[in-house]
């Protein structure tokens, strides 16, 4: 009966599961901007006292490998790769945005009509985002990539297609193309470690593991240091 501990920090919320057979059996989350340095452990520790687990009762960890926020990919893998030494045990890392999209289409299954995409997006700052495409089997159909969002963002796609917009980035999307029929938004999405655990416990299960030793997080694009703007 494995128990896998799950961290998602490549956005804004910080979000904690864990799973017992693939099944949740506690969460812990929070909204709190700039709060996965000072609040993942606790996270963690309050999903372990309310599944009545231990630390050594964990069997696997599985961390969100981005792409996303730098700061926050960071702290989950620096984390997550600490509690796998720490225990000897395996690491497993999952697509943010693959994540977002399995999450998606469990909570909204009647939403996506057939032949429907989906596409998360995840802020880049200014108009650029990640993001992927997915279909209804949550395959990958656009791989993922750092774009720019303008009025030619998916027109060929959505000349045939319905697209799903959701994550924190698609609000970039809807002064472009929120005239387009085939465009759906959904403001209302958050991203959750929920999104993490079937993916996770398939990864498990085919021991597709990662290199602790040498894991790193997947940045997509190289971090650009901004200088602080003067007050006075």
């Amino acid at each position: 009966m494995p128990h896998i501990l799950h961290l998602e920090t490549a956005m804004a919320i910080c979000s904690v599961a864990i799973a017992k057979d693939g099944n949740i059996i506690s969460m812990k989350e929070t909204q709190i901007a700039n709060s996965h340095s000072s609040l993942i452990t606790s996270l963690v520790q309050d999903a372990l006292n309310e599944s009545d687990i231990d630390l050594k009762d964990l069997d696997a960890i599985c961390v969100s490998m981005g792409p996303g926020s730098y700061t926050g990919l960071r702290i989950g893998v620096s984390t997550a790769k600490g509690y796998c030494y720490a225990l000897g045990i395996p690491l497993i890392a999952v697509n943010s945005l693959l994540s977002m999209a399995n999450h998606y289409a469990g909570e909204h299954p009647n939403e996506i009509a057939a032949g429907a995409l989906l596409c998360p997006m995840i802020d880049a700052r200014r108009m650029e985002v990640y993001t992927a495409l997915f279909d209804e089997q949550i395959q990958f159909v656009k791989a993922t990539s750092a774009d720019i969002i303008d009025e030619n963002s998916f027109k060929e796609i959505l000349s045939e297609k319905m697209i799903i917009f959701f994550g924190d980035g698609a609000a970039k999307c809807r002064t472009f193309l929120s005239h387009n029929q085939n465009a759906k938004f959904n403001d209302a999405f958050f991203p959750s470690s929920k999104g993490m655990v079937s993916l996770a416990w398939n990864k498990f299960q085919n021991h597709e593991f990662e290199d602790v030793a040498y894991f790193e997080p997947y940045y997509l694009k190289d971090f650009i240091a901004t200088t602080p703007r003067k007050l006075f």
